[in-house]
């Protein structure tokens, strides 16, 4: 097992390293100053733009450029963002709580509400139940996430008035204990029902489907030979061997939300990588835009490790086959 995680950690290096040139040639094409975007709409004097440019290494070729970055990653050093004139590493470690509580959190609500839809579906011998729980699904995770929370945004912030509209809790808080975890909740509470609805729909999907093909297989019709029950069946055999797609897709998607939700982030204000990103892209912050993409390929990489190992635990013929 372990030389199974050193081999794919391995076969990781050479993906953050296309990851890391490609983000490179992507932000030298795209229009912008980001001289001029560090100044604002002043002018920018030619002896200020070459002591700027000197000072970040902005005038160096490109190849120096992603040399000299790859060197500094390898020594824990993720460069300096200009605009917020702290380390791309600490602007990483402090927003990365806060995207992993929301990430944690809407998957926790949508794991549990997707297999259940999934499996009720899946198991039901009413074509309408089906058709209902099947066309749910469908029409919710149509529905775009910054869409969907817009939508719970003006209900229950706007009209109802019973959550904030968006940040992640008030400038000035006074509470403690269980009363400022409620204060926390209020705020976490619409981010994470818009993301645990779209992710729960599409776990409901891939969950319908693997659970059809579950009860068409051999062992359970054995099993309804021996007696079991259609709860048994279901607890015992259906559930474990139907979990196996829902892993892969569950874990990807946790992966890819641990780089930021981006729009559920910027439409909530939630402060996390998601927003992160997307001010720095818009202010040309590259280092910044670099960090948080190379944070989100590392997430999905070691997820994608996880589903692995996981996959081994639910199935013996994958451990047998290495």
């Amino acid at each position: 097992m372990l030389r199974f995680v050193g081999r794919r950690a391995l076969y990781a290096i050479p993906l953050l390293l296309a990851i890391i040139i490609l983000m490179f040639s992507m932000l030298h094409m795209i229009p912008g100053d980001p001289v001029q975007a560090l100044v604002g709409d002043y002018p920018v004097p030619p002896a200020y733009r070459q002591a700027i440019e000197e000072k970040y290494r902005l005038n160096d070729p490109f190849l120096v450029q992603v040399g000299n970055y790859l060197l500094n990653v390898a020594q824990g050093d993720f460069g300096f963002s200009y605009q917020n004139q702290r380390g791309v590493l600490d602007l990483i470690l402090e927003r990365a709580p806060r995207t992993i509580l929301l990430a944690s959190v809407s998957f926790a609500l949508a794991i549990p509400l997707g297999m259940a839809i999934g499996i009720a579906a899946g198991t039901t011998r009413r074509p309408g139940v089906d058709k209902f729980w099947t066309t749910t699904a469908l029409i919710a995770y149509a529905i775009p996430t910054f869409w969907l929370g817009q939508l719970l945004v003006m209900l229950f912030a706007l009209r109802l008035g019973w959550f904030p509209t968006q940040g992640i809790g008030p400038l000035i808080s006074r509470t403690h204990g269980i009363a400022w975890l409620f204060e926390k909740l209020r705020y976490l509470a619409l981010p994470v029902l818009a993301f645990g609805i779209h992710e729960g729909m599409r776990i409901a999907r891939i969950m319908r489907a693997s659970v059809i093909d579950t009860l068409s297989q051999g062992y359970i019709i054995t099993a309804r030979s021996k007696g079991l029950s259609r709860g048994q069946i279901i607890r015992s055999h259906v559930m474990r061997n139907s979990s196996l797609p829902l892993v892969t897709i569950a874990g990807y998607a946790f992966g890819s939300a641990l780089g930021g939700a981006v729009l559920l982030e910027t439409v909530f204000t939630w402060p996390g990588l998601g927003l992160l990103l997307v001010d720095s892209i818009r202010l040309r912050d590259n280092m910044t835009v670099v960090g948080v993409v190379i944070f989100s390929a590392v997430a999905v990489v070691a997820m994608n490790l996880i589903v692995d190992l996981l996959y081994a635990a639910l199935d013996p013929r994958i451990r047998t086959m290495r």
